[in-house]
This record gives C-alpha cells, sequence and structure tokens, in this order.
C-alpha cells in the first residue's frame, strides 16, 4: 500500500525533531506536525529559558563576592521586563533554528494538532499556532508520538489561582514574594531564580529533604544550600488550600498549619503526558493510569507501526534521552547500520540552582543494594568563597563497588557541577576503576582534581537489602 510519508512524527521538540532529521538523512519521506512550539518544551517552556534566567540570577551575587576582590561595583536592580524580552529573542531564534533544520533535511512541515484516526492515518487540526489553517488528512506507514509532557496540578481549593513552569515564563512582572510548592527539579530551580532576582521565596515540599531520589549526601547539602540562599523552606508539608486576599495577593494553608502570604503560587509538582486528544485510547494504544505510554524495548506501542519516544513514555524524562531515542528509532527503522547503543543507565542529571548539582551513575544507597560500597566524600570551601566571604561549601563523592573497584557513582554540588559531571559520565559508563582515578593527574588550581585526589576512603556501607 502507498502512503503519503514513510514516517510521520508528532512534536517537534528535541526527541522528534532528530528521529525526523536521521530517519530524512536515511532517505525516508517524513513529515512533523507541531501544534504549539517548533522546538517543544525544552527550547521554550524548559532547559533553554531556564537557564537563561538562572544566570540572570547570578549575576546580584558576583557584585557581592566582586567586594571581596576589591571592587567597589555595587548591586542593582533586575529589569524583568528587559530579561523577559531578551529570553524571548533568544527563544524565537532557536525556533527559527529547528524550522530550518527541519527544511534543510527535506522534512514536511504541519501546523496543527494531529489526531491518530488509526494506525496508517492522521487528522491535522488547526491549533493556537496556526488558528487558521484548513483540517486535511495524511497517511504514513509508521507515526511517532514524541509530544513530551505537561505540568501536573493538585486538586485543592483555590488552585486556580496558582500557576506551573509554563506561565512563569512569561509573568508581566516579578512577584515580591513568591511560594513554590514542589522539592523536585523544577522547585528547586525556580525558587532560587526568583530568590536570585530579589523575590521573597517559601519552598514547600513534603520530603525531610529536596530532590528525592538524588544521594542522601547531595540531598543534605542542597538543604543547606538552600537556606544559604535566603529561600524559608516548609519541609514534610503539603498546602491544603489557596486564598485569594482582597489585595489580589494570596495566602497558602499547610496541613502543618502554616499560612502563608505571598504574591504568586507557582507548582512545580511534577508533569505528566501530554496525551490529549491524540486519539489513543480510540486505537487501543496501551497507557498506564498517568497517561505513560507503554512501549517495548524497540519504542513500539501496543498497535504495531506506532511508536513513542520522549517524556511521553514517562521512562527517563530529559531531553538528552529524547533525543537518544529518536535518533536511535530513526536508525532502526531506516538505516543500514546497526543502530548507535546509548548507556541509559549512566545518564547524567543536573539541577540548576546556585549552587549547581548533578550526579552520574548509583546512589550510595543504590550501589549498597548491590554489594558493599566504599565512599569517598570531600567538602571544602572553593577558592573564590576564601576572599569573597561567602559561606557556601563544595561537596564532591564517588561511590565505589568494593569488590570491583569500579566506581560506579559521581555526585558533586558546587560550582560547574554539570560541566565537571560531564566528563565524570564517560569514566563511569567506561566503568573505570578507582585506580584510574587515581592515577590520573588534576588540573591545579581546579575544583574539578579533587576527583582524582580523594585517596582516603570517607566510610564503607555494607550490603543492605534495603
Amino acid at each position: 500500500m502507498s502512503y503519503d510519508f514513510d514516517l510521520f512524527v508528532i512534536g517537534a521538540g528535541s526527541g522528534g525533531v532528530r528521529c525526523a532529521r536521521v530517519a530524512a538523512s536515511h532517505g525516508a519521506r517524513v513529515a512533523v506536525a507541531e501544534s504549539r512550539h517548533w522546538g517543544g518544551t525544552c527550547v521554550n517552556l524548559g532547559c533553554v529559558p531556564k537557564k537563561l534566567m538562572v544566570q540572570a540570577s547570578d549575576y546580584g551575587d558576583w557584585v557581592d563576592d566582586s567586594h571581596g576582590f576589591g571592587w567597589n561595583t555595587q548591586r542593582g536592580h533586575n529589569d524583568w521586563g528587559a530579561l523577559i524580552a531578551a529570553k524571548d529573542r533568544e527563544i524565537a531564534r532557536l525556533n527559527g533554528i529547528y524550522v530550518s533544520m527541519l527544511e534543510k533535511a527535506d522534512v514536511a512541515l504541519f501546523t496543527g494538532h494531529a489526531t491518530i484516526e488509526d494506525a496508517h492515518t492522521l487528522r491535522i487540526d488547526p491549533s493556537p499556532l496556526a488558528p487558521h489553517e484548513a483540517p486535511r488528512r495524511v497517511t504514513a506507514a509508521r507515526i511517532v508520538i514524541a509530544v513530551g509532557s505537561t505540568p501536573t496540578l493538585p486538586k485543592l481549593p483555590g488552585v486556580e489561582y496558582a500557576i506551573s513552569s509554563d506561565q512563569a515564563f512569561h509573568l508581566e512582572a516579578r512577584p515580591a514574594r513568591v511560594c513554590l510548592v514542589g522539592g523536585g527539579y523544577i522547585g528547586v530551580e525556580f525558587a532560587g531564580i526568583f530568590r536570585g532576582l530579589g523575590s521573597s521565596v517559601d519552598l514547600v515540599y513534603r520530603q525531610n529533604l529536596p530532590l528525592r531520589g538524588f544521594d542522601a549526601d547531595l540531598r543534605h547539602a542542597l538543604h543547606d544550600a538552600i537556606d544559604l540562599r535566603g529561600i524559608r523552606q516548609h519541609v514534610a508539608a503539603s498546602p491544603t488550600a489557596i486564598e485569594k486576599q482582597a489585595d489580589g495577593s494570596f495566602v497558602v494553608n499547610l496541613d502543618n498549619g502554616t499560612r502563608i502570604e505571598t504574591d504568586c503560587v507557582f507548582f512545580a509538582t511534577g508533569r505528566h503526558p501530554k496525551i490529549t486528544g491524540l486519539g489513543l485510547t480510540q486505537l487501543g494504544v496501551a497507557m498506564e493510569e498517568n497517561g505513560r505510554i507503554i512501549v517495548d524495548d524497540g519504542s513500539e506501542t501496543t498497535v504495531p507501526g506506532i511508536y513513542a519516544i520522549g517524556d511521553v513514555t514517562n521512562r527517563l524524562n530529559l531531553t538528552p534521552v529524547a533525543i537518544a531515542e529518536g535518533h536511535n528509532l530513526a536508525d532502526r527503522l531506516f538505516g543500514k547500520a546497526p543502530p548507535r547503543q546509548w548507556c541509559y543507565a549512566t545518564t547524567p542529571k543536573a539541577v540548576f540552582f546556585t549552587p549547581t548539582l548533578s550526579s552520574v551513575g548509583l546512589t550510595e544507597a543504590e550501589a549498597a543494594k548491590e554489594g558493599d560500597v566504599d565512599v569517598y566524600v570531600s567538602r571544602f570551601r572553593p577558592m573564590r568563597n576564601t576572599l569573597s566571604g561567602r559561606a557556601q561549601r563544595t561537596l564532591m563523592k564517588l561511590v565505589v563497588d568494593q569488590a570491583s573497584q569500579v566506581v560506579v557513582g559521581a555526585h558533586m554540588l558546587g560550582d560547574d557541577a554539570p560541566e565537571i559531571m560531564q566528563g565524570l559520565a564517560v569514566a563511569v559508563t567506561a566503568k573505570l576503576k578507582k585506580t584510574d582515578w587515581d592515577r590520573t593527574i588534576g588540573i591545579h588550581p581546579t575544583a574539578a582534581e579533587e576527583f582524582v585526589t580523594m585517596r582516603t576512603r570517607t566510610r564503607v556501607t555494607p550490603r543492605s537489602a534495603g
């Protein structure tokens, strides 16, 4: 049977664009549909604008730190409107790059909302990005769902007054007071952004420490760093209701009796797959209760010929993972050589707080489930802070399988942690032993050299069945 396209990708985020471009490079006839943002969440409402705003939030601290080095600089006031406008210009530039890359790859572009009518037919309807486009139908031999995820808001009284990360990037003015709910990546990062730009910030989360799933030493160090940043933490707490005041401000009621007065309530309580309107239920595509599309090792759904990659599968929700999945799928479907293999188990991750935090491999607790563990920990004051007077300290940690002496995990909180961890991820992925790290000569004076000079074992953690 003849189809309009060999491959139709729904969603022009990082994973979908990579899949489309690679498939086209193999000679496939490819199309992409996007209903909202070319470049997807990461470029428009996630990684890129967030990091730009994190960088903006650092400048005030740098002014303060400069005094210890003899500068007579004075802290000014951040112009929120100017920051958002500059951020929007950069995002618009990146949007154009994504469209240009697809066009140069000879990928057909459809602006609108795609619905899958059957295993080979799609309907493209108008969307806010192109409201006047006429509906049309196309056919494809294979379909890839790469629509990503969207913020999840809890069901509680007054939640309609709250915002999510989607709205945070486009606020008309910076709120003087912000109450952030959620102790994960997004909550911690935006708490740092708003505090660094001058807002008073309350951070509320259910656990006793932020960043559930990260190494315990890192979580403790981050808790202390949040305090040093001047952010009020409300731990082991959850909101029960939001009240709007006559003056337009809000009160957030917590289950421990605390009442937080604020100008902005920001929920960062997770994300869920963005599957609404795709037609998956009618097709019989299997999903979990949270909307996660179930796929096999080849990213194929329960309907043959329909695939899903990236956050919509809720496997490992990171942009580079979606890119790797899209690349791998295109190679397998249309490439002539065996596809490249990625090591997902050692995917590095970072949290762009100030200071940054980054990890690769196993936590101490995870490694201890496999066997006895040698743990190396170093805490020190960064060189810059010896003159600036800032109290923030750096934490570095190595987790080593005792039997094999392979370094199975590396963790850091401190300046440039993600930049350092990217290189360490190669060593952890390659399963290098502690002796390989020990015989590597460091670059002096740097913080990174500490990772190859940690000779004295801090402790031994015995194998745990927990």
